[in-house]
């Protein structure tokens, strides 16, 4: 009976909490390579992180870049998985040599997750509605009709 207690109390004696939120991070690297082909140095990011949810990408970029003597802007953190239970965390990192290799080389998506790329084309549902609407008129008035389906939104 004193077990089933436990298990409906919010704080339970078992799960120890420290005072702060805030406690340390700890990244650490393994499977260092280095890319000469693609200008980059690529690993394997481990981030010990007990008493604490997630550890951003940003501040993992962060620490990175200070590991390596980078800026955070040429590195990329990408498939992060955290283990059961929490407190571990593994992913992959990239770090290029310089930022043009970076955009030379990295995907487009992960440019856009890290603020460097821009969206590009509209939604698939405007491209179809713009593309029927030009379809129903001839010669230079599609060029009209195109033009003013892209000022409707």
């Amino acid at each position: 009976m004193q077990r089933y207690f436990f298990s409906k109390c919010a704080n339970p004696p078992w799960r120890k909490r420290s005072a702060s939120a805030d406690s340390s991070v700890t990244v650490r690297t393994r499977k260092y390579m280095t890319n000469r082909l693609l200008c980059r140095k690529q690993m394997v990011v481990d981030i010990i992180h007990p008493n604490r949810g997630t550890v951003s990408k940003t501040e993992v970029r962060e620490k990175l870049s200070t590991m390596y003597n980078t800026t955070p802007d040429v590195v990329f953190c990408f498939g992060f998985r955290t283990q059961f239970g929490g407190g571990k965390t593994s992913g992959f990192a990239l770090i290029y040599d310089t930022l043009d290799f970076a955009k030379k080389f990295e995907p487009k998506y992960r440019l856009c997750r890290n603020g460097l790329g821009e969206k590009g084309r509209t939604g698939r549902k405007q491209r179809k509605e713009r593309k029927n609407r030009m379809k129903k008129v001839r010669g230079t008035k599609k060029a009209k009709v195109g033009a003013a389906s892209g000022k409707k939104r």
